[in-house]
């Protein structure tokens, strides 16, 4: 057991690290087909990860995409606190070792799949992050996984090993933090984005991106329910989306 981290002199702010896949047809949140199709479950990611960037732009932290695929029209421009990075290793436990050690120093990480995240809730993670004696934070999912975590220092041990992407995953993460005996912040439950009902029940702001493509999907998925008819392209139509 190492000891606890203190405020230690110098020691920068705390940096954000968003994991996320590039929002392309067929790659990014599959779960949600059915009854989404794979053009509709790409708007939906494209969303979701645009409104995290938004509230951490708002909340003027320094942010890495750590991404899985190319960067696309949808990466915000002008964004002088944004950096982008190409994830490295193979299963997503070295993925997630190798975004802190790109990042650095003290670092909190959430995903693409909680478009309810708010300029509010990232900064009081961070300082939750910051309160001395504090060595981890960790944010729980309401499907047992977790969406958020954060860590003084970067330390492979903390992922590598862990399973993920199963309902025991947040049990087991918590777990592997209590044993190398860090000293963890509780940070809020929440609802990720996983499946169709998770994106209609996510709170989200009126004026959120993600909500609005939400609403123009279930329009066209009634659509096509009921005999409608689907765009040029073959997929039903997202008139009312907002744009990326």
């Amino acid at each position: 057991m190492r000891p606890p981290a203190g405020p230690r002199p110098g020691l920068r702010s705390p940096r954000l690290i968003v994991i996320a896949k590039a929002p392309i047809p067929g790659r990014a949140k599959t779960r949600l087909t059915p009854p989404c199709s794979p053009v509709q479950a790409a708007a939906l990611a494209e969303a979701a990860l645009v409104d995290t960037l938004a509230a951490a732009g708002a909340a003027e932290l320094s942010t890495v995409l750590a991404l899985d695929g190319p960067p696309g029209p949808w990466l915000p421009s002008g964004v002088a606190r944004l950096a982008v990075v190409a994830q490295r290793g193979g299963g997503l436990d070295e993925r997630l070792a190798a975004a802190f050690d790109d990042a650095g120093g003290p670092a909190l990480l959430v995903g693409m799949d909680t478009p309810q995240l708010s300029p509010e809730l990232l900064v009081a993670c961070m300082a939750r992050l910051m309160v001395p004696g504090t060595d981890a934070v960790f944010g729980p999912a309401a499907d047992g996984g977790w969406w958020a975590i954060g860590l003084r220092r970067p330390d492979p041990r903390v992922f590598l090993g862990v399973p993920m992407s199963t309902e025991a995953t947040g049990q087991a993460q918590r777990a592997r933090l209590d044993r190398l005996g860090l000293a963890v912040g509780d940070l809020p439950i929440l609802r990720d984005v996983d499946v169709w009902a998770d994106a209609l029940a996510v709170p989200v702001a009126a004026t959120s991106q993600f909500g609005a493509v939400v609403g123009a999907v279930t329009q066209a998925i009634a659509r096509t329910a009921a005999g409608g008819v689907a765009d040029r392209d073959g997929e039903p139509a997202l008139a009312g989306a907002a744009p990326a």
